[in-house]
């Protein structure tokens, strides 16, 4: 396992190492750099601002930025790897827990396949830093939701992760009172940088945008641009640096995906606050199991209902599946495998083929549609999953089973202990 991760890790590391000693950066680090090196001040840029991130993702950025822009992408890619290499080592208990070692083994796999995708990104910073947490589970709500907490001030979409950790959990306060203290910490950060009115500014960047070229809702649009119908077309949104398709409906589209992405949000992490309560009364709910299916519904959802179709965005959905894996691989091939898929067709899309596709490529077209047809039968197998949890929890193998097993050698020790006690005072 370590064998196989750390060559993996290597041929990045050794990619990266190469470019910086040109100078050179690599996809979205070449605007991190730019950013850093003007201490993110926006009116220095031209392009995106460096506020379209929430305020904890420019701390990465600063460190890699410590040597200046030469060995930028070095430190990036360096940070990123010691970041999976502790997640790995919370996913395995550092090798100690064999059954998931198939579940590092395929987390290391999707890692390859989404490339630069994983290493390039600030996604490629949350995505281990989120499975921690999830390692983590119910077991530690407090600490658990403050490390989602201070990866969704770094990129937001763990808050799909704390929202489904919220509805699970017994102890809610707890989550709630790790994510206030979080944001308070982010508040003085943003006061000591004199940037407490940018601080939202990454919700508010996002929502002048049209449908961008590779989103789900996107499709017909796509389509439309590629066969030449009702004068759709693509372009370059330079503003935001950012491909989106125009069409008739677009615009309309646009402006509703945000209310869409909320109410289906809402929606799933009423299913699973159903689930739970439901599968109680049908014989049991498995929080663990919830976490993680609610978890990957939810993070599915902010895939395919957001207007942003960025290909990174796959990187979210692995963290829930690694660790779901780990507890149940039966229960999790399916969404392993369709991961899998999602990972190869993206990468075909970008970076392979990604000109010819904003190029209406029929083609590449089909590839993308394939690809987005996977992310909503992903969606669909989640929700399914969270019916299932709580019309009949038996249906679904628990994942909490060695904890239970561990409470059940433990209760049958205590009563053997107890009836041997007894024995002994009734001996004459």
């Amino acid at each position: 396992m370590w064998t196989i991760f750390g060559a993996v890790h290597l041929v990045f590391l050794l990619l990266a190492g190469l470019l910086s000693l040109r100078g050179e950066a690599f996809s979205d680090t070449f605007i991190y750099r730019i950013w850093a090196s003007v201490d993110f001040n926006e009116e220095l840029v031209t392009g995106p601002s460096p506020w379209v991130y929430p305020i904890l993702a420019l701390i990465p950025m600063a460190i890699a930025y410590i040597f200046g822009s030469g060995p930028f992408l070095f430190i990036w890619v360096l940070m990123i790897a010691a970041l999976n290499t502790l997640a790995v080592g919370k996913l395995t208990r550092w090798g100690k827990k064999r059954e998931a070692i198939p579940a590092a083994l395929w987390w290391t796999t999707f890692t390859a396949l989404m490339a630069w995708l994983g290493f390039a990104r600030v996604d490629g910073l949350t995505a281990p830093v989120v499975l921690i947490a999830l390692s983590l589970g119910v077991a530690s709500p407090f600490l658990t939701s403050v490390i989602l907490s201070v990866a969704t001030w770094t990129k937001v979409w763990p808050a799909a992760v704390v929202l489904a950790l919220f509805t699970v959990v017994r102890q809610r306060v707890q989550v709630v009172l790790a994510g206030v203290l979080v944001t308070a910490l982010v508040v003085g950060m943003a006061l000591s940088m004199n940037a407490l009115p940018k601080l939202l500014n990454f919700l508010l960047e996002q929502g002048d945008r049209g449908m961008q070229l590779e989103a789900t809702f996107t499709t017909p649009w796509l389509w439309m641009s590629v066969l030449g119908l009702g004068g759709a077309r693509m372009y370059m949104n330079q503003d935001i640096n950012s491909m989106q398709v125009d069409g008739p409906g677009s615009e309309v589209m646009s402006v509703l995906m945000q209310p869409l992405l909320i109410a289906a949000a809402l929606l799933v992490a009423g299913l699973v606050f159903w689930a739970l309560h439901t599968g109680k009364r049908n014989g049991g709910a498995d929080r663990t199991a919830l976490l993680l299916f609610g978890s990957l519904a939810l993070v599915t959802a902010f895939v395919v209902f957001n207007k942003v179709g960025s290909p990174q965005f796959m990187v979210w959905l692995a963290p829930a599946v690694a660790v779901g894996l780990s507890y149940q691989w039966k229960a999790w091939r399916v969404p392993a495998t369709m991961l899998i898929g999602v990972a190869i067709l993206t990468f075909l899309v970008y970076p392979l083929f990604y000109d010819a596709l904003s190029h209406n490529n029929a083609v590449m077209a089909a590839v993308l549609t394939l690809r987005n047809l996977l992310l909503v039968v992903l969606f669909v197998w989640s929700v399914r999953q969270l019916f299932l949890m709580g019309r009949n929890p038996s249906l679904i193998p628990r994942h909490d089973v060695v904890k239970n097993d561990a409470v059940s050698s433990s209760a049958s020790a205590s009563t053997d202990a107890v009836s041997t006690s007894d024995a002994l005072t009734k001996e004459p």
